[in-house]
């Protein structure tokens, strides 16, 4: 999943970047409020961790920016600030969680996890469909009692899909949250086509069920009734 960390602490930007990228997030970091501005207008994120205290912006602003927008980020506000009325206003005005500085990073994670499940109706950590378990926490899949060795992005693709069960999603998307940051150097246009083909060959070992449906000239889709 695509997170853009707005914080303007530099040491604790690259912190946070690092722990998450482990964890099998794509990171985007900006420091200014007017950076933030720029990549949320252009671009797609399933979290913004969002730091209050910028130097050129008050972060409540920007969040009132996502959700005037329409972007369906989760927003969880980071801040120093201790007084409630933030928190409370933050929260209504659409942010999903309110960490306060200093926080530990296992916290983080559990809240975006926590996110992540009440966003898509899940109860546990694994997906289940058509005979595979795909476990969320430990990074595997499974069908029946054999383990099926996946790439990171082949695990990271297979995951996103299921999230949107029934629904098309689009190429660009599958991009931008996969991969983060379309406009890096060695981005190459055919990358979710070559791992979308790996990922169906592995499956089709085990099910001759075809789980990935390619729908032409838009995207992807998993239908699971």
């Amino acid at each position: 999943m695509n997170v853009l960390i707005v914080e303007d602490e530099m040491g604790l930007a690259k912190e946070m970047s690092s722990f998450l990228v482990k964890e099998g997030y794509a990171c985007e970091i900006v420091h200014t409020g007017q950076a933030a501005s720029e990549k949320m207008y252009i671009g797609s994120y399933d979290f913004i961790l969002l730091d209050l205290g910028l130097p050129d912006y008050d972060g409540l602003d920007l969040l009132k920016e996502a959700r005037e927008d329409g972007k369906d980020s989760a927003v969880i506000i980071l801040t120093a600030r201790d007084g409630l009325n933030d928190k409370l206003k933050g929260l209504n005005m659409g942010a999903d969680d309110y960490l306060a500085k200093p926080f530990s990073l296992l916290e983080l994670l559990s809240r975006m996890n926590a996110i992540t499940r009440r966003k898509f109706g899940l109860q546990k950590n694994t997906l289940i469909f058509t005979g595979f378990v795909l476990d969320i926490q430990n990074h595997s899949l499974h069908y029946q009692n054999t383990l099926i060795n996946l790439t990171k992005k082949e695990f990271d693709i297979l995951y996103y899909l299921l999230l949107h069960k029934n629904r098309v999603v689009t190429r660009m998307q599958l991009t931008e949250h996969i991969w983060g940051d379309i406009l890096e150097d060695d981005y190459d246009s055919n990358y979710i086509a070559v791992h979308i083909k790996n990922l169906r060959k592995k499956l089709m070992n085990y099910s001759n069920e075809e789980v990935i449906e390619t729908v032409r000239g838009i995207g992807y889709k998993i239908s699971i009734i």
